[in-house]
């Protein structure tokens, strides 16, 4: 293999390694709380408010660049625990298809141009951002000693709303509804994550891992995911309340509820064989659908254009 081979081999191996394409469970919400802000703040006098384009590039770049750092920290971090789980066993590190050196390489890489985007939306985000970066680096080391990583997983995604919001406004004030967005968002994750971490309550048990399922066993796991996403929707419907939302959005909701009850008919405790078509079906499904709602709703009755 050539030089020139070689190079876009491990670039792509690096890109299975950290799931580039999961970026798509994240990003809606963060689209969500820009454009809802840009919606209510960025509207001249007897005029539409208008798409902030740049700012909505500098988000993606960030979400995308966070995202990736905190994968590859993840997978670099636990590729020890990855080793002795059947289940991760094949992951790149493990294997050897992706070496340490260029997981680390790729992670600093990804929090250059996470640091790099903050730096170029606002001084707020740019003071803010090595604080995002704290729950990233947690919650795989969370796992090594609390039975609730899942809640450090929780924080780390509530971050992305709050600062897409703050990204387009500069300014803490008047950032409560992202807030409440950015509580669902984690509590989402984290409801789900309680589901995924059932796969491995008993290897997790051997090896000594944390989780809920293992410490205190599936069942329990799996109703503290559902009460996690009954909260989640409710927070959903207080964030429509507070940015003023119309129709479109109750609707979304609604679909919302409908993915949330297959995810959780779909995986019990005696068959959890469809976990990971709860993760790539319902999961993917409630960001997208929430988000087109939302983003008709704005363009219907908030007025934003182009």
């Amino acid at each position: 293999m050539t030089l020139t081979e070689a190079r876009p081999s491990r670039v792509k191996a690096f890109l299975r390694l950290v799931a580039i394409e999961h970026s798509v469970f994240a990003l809606p919400f963060a689209y969500l709380a820009a454009l809802t802000v840009m919606t209510t703040t960025g509207a001249p006098a007897g005029g539409h408010p208008h798409v902030g384009w740049l700012d909505l590039l500098l988000v993606t770049i960030a979400m995308v660049g966070a995202r990736t750092f905190a994968m590859a920290a993840n997978r670099i971090i636990d590729r020890r625990i990855d080793a002795r789980n059947p289940r991760t066993a094949g992951r790149e590190l493990v294997t050897g298809a992706v070496s340490v050196r260029t997981a680390w390489t790729g992670a600093a890489v990804a929090l250059i141009v996470f640091l790099g985007a903050a730096a170029l939306l606002n001084p707020l985000c740019l003071a803010l951002a090595p604080l995002a970066v704290v729950p990233l680096v947690m919650y795989p080391y969370g796992k090594r000693f609390t039975n609730w990583p899942h809640a450090l997983l929780g924080v780390a995604q509530l971050v992305g709303p709050v600062g897409a919001w703050l990204a387009v406004t500069g300014d803490l004030r008047g950032s409560g509804p992202a807030w409440v967005l950015g509580a669902a968002v984690g509590l989402w994750i984290g409801g789900f994550d309680l589901i995924y971490a059932c796969q491995d309550a008993e290897i997790d048990r051997e090896i000594g891992v944390h989780s809920v399922p293992s410490r205190y066993g599936v069942p329990f796991a799996l109703h503290l995911s559902t009460a996690a996403h009954v909260v989640t929707f409710g927070l959903f419907v207080w964030f429509g309340q507070l940015v003023g939302l119309g129709w479109l959005w109750w609707i979304g909701l609604v679909v919302t509820a409908v993915a949330f009850v297959y995810e959780h008919a779909i995986v019990r405790p005696g068959d959890l064989s469809r976990v990971n078509r709860a993760f790539f079906t319902a999961n993917g499904f409630v960001g997208i659908a929430l988000f087109v709602f939302a983003l008709l709703d704005l363009i219907v009755r908030g007025g934003l254009r182009p």
